[in-house]
Order: structure tokens, then C-alpha cells, then sequence
């Protein structure tokens, strides 16, 4: 599993002392609020396991952010197939950052490097994120790192259940037009 390294990040394999931050980060209502409900610390713990297996599989997933200057865990960036179901394809760009570590440009910076590793190494043509349609905090990111929205593309997310989270929308970013 590559590590990737920013100016104030790490970008790293998951460890056993990422689980209990991992898991009070999934029972914080504020940060699963365009997620859906909090997960318990077995759903918590099996996530990480799962990232685990699909970045030894595909050769990339979502790392474990860390703070460099303090190696505290702050949170997850990465890629991941876009789920089968939806109305399109390819490989999504996310990230889920602790509420501490919200306002200091962490989830762009490490973006950023997301997407480097996507377009320099795995070579992708384009990137994609998703996010509901209320999150304008994430949304903001994906328009800081390049990313644009055709509001053609917005869609309802048919795994969500009637509510705040079925409308979502679709940033996108090609290779070519990159920052």
C-alpha cells in the first residue's frame, strides 16, 4: 500500500490505533450527517477491514489521514469504485474527517494528493465525488481541487432512503484539466 505525503499529512495504511478514533468518528452524529446513521464500532471495525482487502486488491482505496506533526488519525481519503446501481461509472474521490480537524484545509490538501496518485499513477482519465446535495462543505472541496458540476448529472441515490440523503450531486475532473 503507497504512502503518500503532503506538506501537513500523511496518507497511510490503517492500523489497530486507528479503530477507536475510527469508530468515534462514525458515532459522531455531525460528521455521519450526509452520511446516514452512525455506525456501531463492529460496523466501524468491519470498514476498516474492508478498505484493508480492496486496496490490497485494486492497489488503491481509502488511506488513513494522519496530522504529520502530531501522528494523530484525523480521518480517511481516497478512491473507490463507484458502486453498482448508480447512473455511472468509475472511481470516486472521497473523504471523512473528524469534526476536530474540520476548517484547516485537511480534507483539501489531502484530495490533492488523491488525486495526483489517481491521474500520475493509476493513469485514471477522470475522477468523480458524490456528495448529497445539502453537504456544501464537501462540495466546496471538489470545487477548490478542480472539479466541476453539471447539475445534468445530479441524481437520487437509489441506496438512500427517502430524505436529505437521496439527492445527490456529481463533480467530475478529467485528467486533462487538472490544477
Amino acid at each position: 500500500m503507497a504512502e503518500l505525503r503532503t506538506d501537513r499529512l500523511t496518507l497511510r495504511p490503517w492500523c489497530d490505533s486507528d479503530l477507536e478514533p475510527w469508530a468515534a468518528m462514525n458515532a459522531d452524529p455531525e460528521v455521519r450527517e450526509h452520511l446516514g446513521d452512525p455506525l456501531t464500532r463492529e460496523q466501524s471495525d468491519a470498514s476498516v477491514a474492508r478498505f484493508q482487502a480492496e486496496f490490497d486488491q485494486r492497489g488503491y482505496g481509502w488511506w488513513a489521514v494522519e496530522v504529520r506533526a502530531t501522528g494523530e488519525f484525523i480521518g480517511f481519503a481516497g478512491l473507490d469504485q463507484v458502486d453498482d446501481g448508480m447512473p455511472f461509472t468509475g472511481v470516486e474521490i472521497g473523504w471523512r474527517l473528524a469534526r476536530a480537524a474540520w476548517g484547516h484545509g485537511y480534507a483539501t490538501e489531502a484530495a490533492l494528493a488523491v488525486l495526483a496518485y489517481g491521474f500520475d499513477v493509476l493513469e485514471l482519465p477522470e475522477i468523480l465525488a458524490v456528495t448529497t446535495a445539502t453537504n456544501l462543505r464537501s462540495q466546496a472541496v471538489m470545487r477548490r481541487i478542480g472539479m466541476t458540476r453539471d447539475p445534468a448529472d445530479d441524481f437520487d441515490d437509489p441506496t438512500a432512503p427517502e430524505g436529505p440523503l437521496r439527492p445527490n450531486v456529481l463533480y467530475r475532473i478529467p485528467r486533462t484539466t487538472r490544477i
